[in-house]
């Protein structure tokens, strides 16, 4: 099956936006189901860092650790799932618009099934999540937007 791709134009500067979208401490102010989230060791992020988030997930808490695979801030960053049934794979891509006054976000995101996740993926978790996104998204861009702007 083809990736979720969900895409939102954001009046922010490209920086801002990466790194909002990227700060797992933040997932939570813009995800649906996001309880939390950091970095391994309140470190900043990292090819090969280690990310975890707690979501709700089936009415309980359940932690998910991914693995930083892609950070060129502030235009790209990806995280793969590496453990639990369901593992996400999730890339941003961040481009200027207007000479930088505003920007462009795109999030691809596919998931991979292990043991009974092989029946949810398909069944629940991509419905769900094609649902979620574009959602996500506004909700960012609200955010995001409802800050004072950033110094010229």
């Amino acid at each position: 099956m083809a990736p979720i791709v969900s895409s939102i134009e954001v009046a922010r500067p490209v920086d801002e936006v990466f790194f909002y979208v990227t700060d797992p401490s933040r997932f939570s102010e813009w995800q649906e189901g996001v309880l939390g989230g950091s970095m391994e060791g309140g470190k900043s992020p990292s090819v090969g860092s280690k990310c975890t988030t707690t979501r709700r997930i089936g009415g309980a808490a359940r932690e998910v650790t991914s693995e930083v695979t892609t950070f060129d801030p502030p235009t790209s960053w990806g995280v793969r799932g590496i453990d639990g049934p369901i593992r996400a794979a999730v890339d941003v891509a961040v481009d200027p618009l207007d000479a930088n006054r505003r920007s462009r976000l795109t999030i691809t995101v596919d998931f991979e099934g292990h043991g009974i996740g092989r029946l949810l993926v398909p069944l629940v978790v991509r419905r769900q999540a094609r649902k979620e996104m574009p959602a996500n998204c506004r909700k960012l861009k609200e955010r995001l937007e409802a800050t004072n702007p950033s110094p010229a």
